[in-house]
């Protein structure tokens, strides 16, 4: 059993880790800025820690023999830059730990078949600039956590669209937009979870990305 603690517990990918760990015999534990929400979101017996993950301490992450970072703003948000700014914070308290550090980081960083970034592809669709920050910052995430030797890091890509969708397995890849049969590259909340705690239960990446995709039928 590991005590694992879920930034944004409360979201839908964050519930969906903090539902299969609990599965799993695992101490999940999700923080959450509301209490009310996150008891709406995963029972009123769930494990909260109720506090906003930019106060939280050394000695709040350091219990947990996992963290794993779910923050998410919404697409559009002015302040997409808070997914940087909560991943510098988590590295510089858990350097020279032994707590696991798990990141959700989007896909704009996936190569696509002729080499180019998603993210590059993304900057030429029409009125990007709407939108675009939260791909971006996801990647300067990514960026970022190739610098760091004194963390145990491993980040994780979903597919290009990414949400609601069965929970029946899924198929791991290393840097590149995968596809299925159809051409299409999906991934549900709960197949991502499935991979999470499947490289948790057994790690595989050590400061390394991985990702997934929903798999067929």
């Amino acid at each position: 059993m590991m005590k694992i603690g879920i930034i944004g517990g409360n979201g839908k990918t964050g519930s969906a880790v903090y539902a299969e760990a609990q599965k799993r015999g695992h101490e999940p534990t999700a923080i959450v800025r509301n209490e009310e929400r996150g008891r709406e979101a995963l029972g009123d017996d769930a494990r909260l820690l109720v506090k906003d993950a930019f106060a939280l301490t050394k000695a709040d992450l350091t219990v947990f023999d996992v963290v794993v970072d779910a923050f998410a703003v919404p697409m559009g948000s002015p302040v997409a830059y808070l997914h940087l700014d909560l991943l510098t914070k988590l590295v510089h308290d858990l350097r020279d730990t032994k707590t696991r550090l798990v990141v959700i980081i989007g896909a704009a960083s996936l190569k696509l078949p002729d080499g180019q970034r998603l993210l590059d592809q993304l900057l030429t669709m029409p009125n990007h600039d709407q939108w675009i920050g939260v791909p971006l910052n996801q990647t300067y995430e990514y960026e970022f956590l190739q610098m760091i030797d004194n963390v145990d890091w491993v980040a994780v890509s979903p597919s290009r669209n990414f949400g609601p969708g069965p929970t029946n397995g899924y198929v791991m890849g290393t840097d590149q937009v995968m596809v299925d049969a159809k051409g299409k590259s999906e991934l549900s909340n709960g197949n991502m979870a499935l991979a999470i705690l499947d490289e948790i239960e057994s790690p595989k990446h050590q400061r390394q990305r991985f990702t997934v995709r929903n798999q067929e039928g």
